[in-house]
């Protein structure tokens, strides 16, 4: 797998296939013809060291141990059924992933934000033979996610890395995914520019977010997170995110403040592609 220098925009760094093979250790040091190095530690590729990005208070309880080993666990397979109110149990989460990305062998597709990997590992489960790179901020996340993916005998490239920069070469991916992370960001149209970025034309962008409340509590509620760095958009103010960001809307699935959103690049201006949303 060919990544780009973080350094040295017209470097590349080479990572060996082995260490997207879970099952087996894997630790050393990758570098560039330039002579940037980088460390390998129990498979996980770390591009950030130890100058970790300006977070919000919202992304710092992600560096938290626990909240790494809880997250899955106790949060992430109920959270969208609490928060809309519906039953939405993940593995119908999973369903949509797959449906809309629509994985093929040979392919190669990025999971930004990836906590433990939840999506990364739902695609490899669909199709075992494309290949996946996870990618977030957080090492106890990582860490998480390497050991539920060995689990599965999920083969993935994890990487430590800042999403407002990511160390790839323009039009790498196939397809992306980006759930949840887009409220937790603090520049998300510079994380959406660089999507567009590494994205192939004609390749998906699967994003699921929570839009703002239309009812008084679920309001104030969503109002007394602020102080977290946590921000919830209009369904207006995302697709105008999305469209200034040169993405088309190409499908859109809401079940109350939950929003899924399938979106490609832009072939002209305009948003003549554009689906309604629909519940």
């Amino acid at each position: 797998m060919k990544f780009r220098s973080p350094k040295y925009e017209e470097a590349s760094i080479n990572i060996p296939a082995e260490v997207a093979r879970l099952q087996h250790s894997f630790n050393g040091i990758v570098c560039s013809k330039k002579g940037d190095e980088y460390s390998i530690e129990n498979n996980i590729i770390d591009f950030l060291g130890e100058e970790p990005p300006r977070m919000t208070f919202a992304q710092t309880t992600n560096q938290w141990q626990l909240s790494a080993l809880l997250y899955e666990r106790i949060w992430r397979n109920r959270s969208l059924s609490i928060i809309s109110g519906q039953s939405f149990p993940v593995e119908k989460e999973k369903a949509l992933l797959n449906n809309w990305m629509a994985p093929e062998a040979g392919k190669t597709y990025l999971d930004i934000g990836c906590s433990t990997a939840l999506y990364a590992r739902a695609l490899k489960r669909e199709e075992a033979d494309c290949n996946v790179i996870a990618l977030d901020f957080s090492k106890p996340m990582l860490e998480e996610a390497r050991k539920k993916a060995k689990a599965e005998q999920a083969d993935l490239y994890i990487l430590r890395t800042d999403a407002r920069f990511m160390p790839f070469f323009g039009a790498t991916f196939d397809g992306l995914m980006l759930g949840g992370t887009l409220n937790e960001l603090a520049d998300p149209l510079k994380v959406l520019y660089e999507c567009k970025r590494v994205i192939k034309p004609g390749g998906t962008l699967f994003i699921m977010h929570l839009l703002q409340a239309g009812s008084l509590l679920p309001k104030l509620f969503q109002y007394s997170t602020g102080y977290s760095g946590l921000t919830f958009p209009s369904s207006i103010e995302s697709n105008k995110l999305f469209e200034r960001a040169g993405f088309s809307i190409a499908d859109q699935y809401r079940i109350d403040i939950v929003c899924f959103t399938k979106l490609k690049k832009h072939k002209k201006n305009g948003l003549s592609n554009m689906a309604p949303i629909y519940s």
